[in-house]
């Protein structure tokens, strides 16, 4: 059992100001101990964001090299969560054990680490739920063949995270969330050496809204932070909702809509003067509970409180600046699942008709001539057959336009579209985006039965902690492996990091891994052969829908290179026309 020590900080106040120009680290030095540090959770970052505090940039804690020792002997809060509008609407409850004094992170380290690389993981949870306790980043490390050092970042959740309008922009920040991960990330660049840690190797990583929070701060400040807090990108999943103007009609009206439940809004004087003064001196559970009913409120597939444009720190939208590669960080490792939208759309949609209802619903500034192009890269097959299967990516007549394991037909192009949109093709700029300007990237899709969004956990993360009975140790060795080396080197592709256990034939096609371009848009496909099938649900599936998985004995990982602009009919085309109305989407 790993020990757990405690950590002596020195932190003096200063403050992060609105700039169009990154702000320096405002962690300086200052005495610390050199004890050997292995475990550490709940070290604060930053100082508690309530009060005057309540949506402005994080500072950092206070403390003025006083000899204080904080105890760091266990998880600190989680921050206040709202429920999924997409999976289930669930009416608040207070929770003991969510605060607003959460910013806090959690470190592990191997013993005696020395000059080690760091893996800094933030986790998703759609913006407005999750903490750092739900992902078990040292089953990571103390799997890892070559060491290195893991942490995991806490930051502000829901209206406290990603409250946005014109009103909040100027009395406060916008992205308040946003600003607590690079706070949190500036703290590492300060101290990680103190765990043993090598500031200069560090890799940003996250899985869905953790990736699409990567993927914004690998686009902050318009990329003028370069490789000043990270090094490495992984980033699985980067989830991308509609990305608004802060003072668009959207976020604006869901700012009233949380002052009115809040009780610092009454539309029927209309007054406005006093809005956010009054929700920064409001009680934390009214907020809470205003905070939970707005997300309920929320379209299906969105919620109410995510990531806005705010021309500082946000300066555009994905689509746009990744496309101009204008990023922070040099090295990129992105992934996506074969069934990323099965989860996040209704299930009802059985003809033309409906499919175009849902795409309109999604997006409603597309205009006819983009419809019309939305029906040509999503035919409708006449007559395809209800036959559920996993396509092999390979075939361009039938795809995962129109089959997947759980659905076929008018309901599979919806789910594809929304997978594409919100996943997959955030996944594939990013991958473009890294493979410009000196800068290098990888891909990869896992594709095991089943691969909804977010079953990648499974194989590095321990998500159910233990391995599930359709997934190959051999696998998951692989894939441990490949980030392993990445972590360490930037590439995936150093067959001396991978575990002895890697089969033979998968360690040969991983140490070809080819680096994503433009010109050879490579994608490694994660799958397996053999195994014995049986028929069940995914236990994450919210649909319950039977499917065939193939479980071990017998399992073995097949791992191949392919092409991944022309994967599952034609997947790069498709994403190049999202990326042309960008603007539209918005994202």
């Amino acid at each position: 059992m790993l020990d757990v020590l405690s950590l002596y900080l020195f932190l003096p106040l200063a403050i992060l100001c609105h700039a169009q120009t990154p702000p320096s680290n405002p962690f300086p030095a200052g005495n610390s101990t050199t004890d050997p540090l292995v475990v550490n959770l709940g070290v604060p970052y930053a100082e508690a964001p309530i009060g005057s505090l309540r949506w402005q940039a994080s500072v950092p804690p206070s403390t003025v090299g006083n000899g204080t020792v904080v105890p760091a002997t266990a998880y600190g809060y989680a921050c206040p969560q709202t429920s999924d509008p997409t999976l289930s609407i669930t009416p608040f409850q207070p929770n003991g054990g969510v605060n607003e004094d959460c910013l806090v992170l959690n470190v592990w380290a191997p013993a005696d680490a020395t000059d080690l690389p760091v893996f800094v993981y933030i986790h998703g949870g759609g913006y407005d739920s999750g903490s750092s306790s739900s992902f078990d980043v040292p089953f990571m490390v103390k799997n890892a063949k070559d060491k290195f050092i893991g942490v995991a970042i806490q930051y502000r959740l829901g209206a406290f995270g990603f409250l946005a309008s014109e009103d909040v922009h100027n009395s406060g920040v916008v992205n308040a969330g946003l600003y607590d991960q690079y706070l949190a990330l500036q703290w590492v660049q300060r101290y990680i050496n103190l765990f043993g840690g090598n500031s200069s190797a560090v890799t940003l990583a996250g899985g869905s809204a953790g990736a699409g929070a990567a993927m914004l701060q690998a686009m902050a400040y318009g990329g003028q932070v370069n490789d000043t807090l990270f090094d490495r990108i992984f980033a699985t999943s980067p989830y991308l909702p509609q990305q608004f103007n802060y003072s668009d009609s959207m976020p604006t009206d869901n700012y009233y809509s949380f002052a009115q439940e809040a009780g610092c809004y009454d539309p029927t004087t209309g007054d406005k003067s006093n809005i956010f003064q009054c929700l920064v001196g409001q009680d934390t559970i009214i907020l809470q509970n205003a905070s939970s009913i707005v997300n309920n409120r929320a379209r299906f597939g969105h919620g109410a409180f995510e990531p806005t444009t705010d021309g500082i720190f946000v300066q555009d939208i994905p689509s746009a600046q990744l496309t101009n590669g204008n990023l922070n960080g040099n090295y990129a490792l992105i992934g996506n699942n074969a069934d990323e939208g099965e989860m996040f759309v209704p299930p009802n949609i059985t003809t033309d008709a409906g499919f175009t209802a849902f795409v309109k619903f999604l997006y409603p500034l597309l205009d006819d001539n983009d419809m019309l192009q939305v029906q040509e890269l999503y035919p409708a097959i006449d007559g395809i057959s209800t036959t559920r299967y996993a396509t092999d990516g390979l075939d361009n007549t039938t795809n995962a336009v129109n089959v997947s394991p759980f659905v076929t037909g008018h309901q599979q192009r919806a789910n594809n579209l929304y997978a594409e949109t919100t996943f997959d093709c955030p996944a594939q700029w990013l991958a473009e985006g890294f493979s410009r300007n000196g800068r290098q990237s990888y891909k990869f899709q896992y594709s095991i039965l089943t691969s909804l969004h977010g079953n990648d956990l499974y194989s590095y993360m321990n998500l159910g902690n233990s391995l599930p009975s359709n997934m190959a140790q051999a696998f998951r060795d692989a894939v441990i492996s490949f980030m392993n080396s990445f972590i360490s080197t930037g590439s995936p592709s150093d067959e001396t990091i991978y575990n002895t256990t890697v089969p033979l034939d998968t360690a040969s096609v991983l140490k070809n891994w080819s680096s994503y371009s433009l010109d050879s848009p490579l994608q490694m496909n994660l799958n397996q052969t053999g195994g014995t099938p049986a028929i069940t649900n995914d236990p994450r599936d919210p649909y319950h829908i039977e499917v065939i998985v193939y479980n071990d004995p017998g399992l073995s990982p097949l791992f191949s290179l392919v092409d991944a602009y022309n994967w599952e009919g034609g997947r790069g085309k498709r994403c190049d026309f999202w990326k042309s109305i960008g603007y539209k989407v918005p994202g």
